[in-house]
């Protein structure tokens, strides 16, 4: 875990910084082609920052493949492609059943971006195997995200509770009157609170996002 967050911090360090205009049309870039899958047009990049000439659009894009953060012919918008897609290359699926295919045609990327840069979400380190049965084990780190509307949580959800002044990782459950914390290991018994307990004596800190289990790393 500590690996991953140096190497991407040294990444990012290592990169020249961008203007203030440059960053604008770069992440409207980022966005764009992660939801279109294809980089815009010229004349697109000046709608959308609101110029009236191609040629601040064309400098910015120069800057951009100087700097590292994108490949473009110039002259031709559509070639653009971002170089600092964050993220673990998909190389196809491995089999945990029946057999199937190594690679595939496109390989996708394992993005964490939106979890790593989104400020509701926070790591925990578990201590206890209460959650075994759902390979969540002692040491594993679960990336949680903060719940603005606890009402919004639904049944059997994976939540950081707050009990009694502690915090514990739990299915969280309403049956009839009654809110159940339950675990995933028959050893240990589900928490029952009376749905109007204080709001001092419980509450949903997170949901459960992600959960990173670190193997260490040597050489093959």
């Amino acid at each position: 875990m500590k690996l991953f967050f140096r190497l991407l911090c040294a990444e990012i360090v290592a990169m020249e910084k961008l203007t203030e205009a440059q960053q604008e049309l770069f992440d409207w870039l980022v966005q764009y082609i992660h939801e279109n899958q294809h980089p815009p047009s010229i004349r697109q990049m000046m709608r959308a920052m609101n110029l009236r000439s191609p040629a601040p659009v064309q400098s910015r894009l120069k800057h951009l493949q100087k700097k590292g953060y994108i490949d473009w012919n110039e002259g031709r918008a559509r070639t653009i492609r971002i170089l600092t897609e964050k993220g673990i290359q998909i190389q196809g699926a491995i089999a945990a059943g029946s057999m199937v295919d190594v690679f595939t045609d496109a390989p996708e990327r394992l993005d964490l971006s939106g979890v790593f840069d989104d400020p509701s979400c926070y790591a925990l380190k578990v201590r206890g195997d209460s959650m075994i049965e759902d390979h969540i084990d002692e040491g594993d780190i679960v990336v949680m995200k903060k719940v603005k509307d606890p009402s919004r949580v639904k049944q059997g959800t994976i939540v950081a509770a707050q009990v009694h002044g502690q915090t514990t990782l739990k299915h969280y459950h309403i049956k009839g009157d009654d809110i159940v914390l339950q675990p995933a290991n028959s050893n240990y018994e589900p928490i029952v609170l009376s749905e109007d307990v204080e709001k001092q004596d419980f509450q949903i800190q997170g949901i459960l996002v992600g959960v990173w289990r670190g193997y260490g790393i040597t050489g093959a």
